[in-house]
């Protein structure tokens, strides 16, 4: 059978533009992750983070679920997370500290979310220059006056606060969407944009760990499923 060349093009670049898309996590077990076991493990075919008011469940900081596999310097990565109480996150382009008493600690970018209503979508940098965008902002991140510390300047916006929490589904499953290009970030929760930042201080990072974070505070329950990395190599 003849294909015409120019259909075949379609094909060929359609493939290829797939061909570095792979899932991270396998759906059954931790492998290629590490984190402390006590607190994460597999449950209905999701990556489960647990913790509780005593014993070995109780955390005195924040702490993470490391992939193992490499680093990511541009990407997309897209997965389904659920959340009764707390606050956790994606990492990404982020690097691992030390090893604390709770399991592994993690400084870097975050794509932030929450069972509250004010910081799911936010760029926030842990252990770093803390929130960079709230929900609904456009921003510059630019070098400040004293030619060392941050600035962050407002760039517009790409929706309102409010009718992005309402699209966000309490104690259910939700889309989540990562897209890292260059200096370039932005994040999306069940279609709807939720920042858009341009990092052009020097503390922004290219390239780092993906890590899934359990938070310090009250028992809560965090679960990551189908999560799908998108790269350029």
């Amino acid at each position: 059978m003849k294909i015409h060349h120019a259909l075949l093009a379609i094909l060929t670049t359609t493939v290829a533009a797939f061909a570095d898309e792979k899932p991270i996590f396998n759906g059954k077990d931790l492998e290629g992750w590490e984190g402390n076991l006590k607190l994460w493990s597999v449950q209905d075919g999701a990556i489960t983070g647990k913790t509780g008011s005593d014993g070995d469940t109780k955390i005195g900081h924040n702490t993470f679920l490391v992939w193992k596999a490499g680093t990511v310097s541009d990407f997309e990565l897209t997965f389904k997370y659920r959340i009764e109480k707390g606050n956790s996150g994606m990492q990404y382009r982020s690097k691992v500290v030390q090893e604390g008493a709770s399991g592994p600690i993690v400084s870097g970018y975050q794509a932030d979310f929450e069972a509250g209503k004010t910081y799911s979508g936010i760029l926030y940098e842990e252990r770093g220059r803390g929130i960079l965008a709230k929900r609904g902002e456009k921003v510059k991140i630019v070098t400040g006056p004293d030619g060392k510390r941050h600035k962050v300047e407002a760039d517009g916006t790409v929706g309102k606060s409010d009718e992005i929490q309402a699209s966000i589904k309490n104690e259910e499953w939700n889309d989540y969407k990562i897209i890292a290009k260059g200096n370039h970030l932005q994040h999306f929760i069940n279609g709807k944009q939720t920042v858009d930042v341009t990092d052009e201080h020097s503390g922004g990072a290219k390239e780092g760990v993906l890590a899934l974070q359990i938070h310090a505070g009250p028992p809560m329950v965090v679960q990551f499923k189908d999560i799908i990395l998108k790269t350029d190599k």
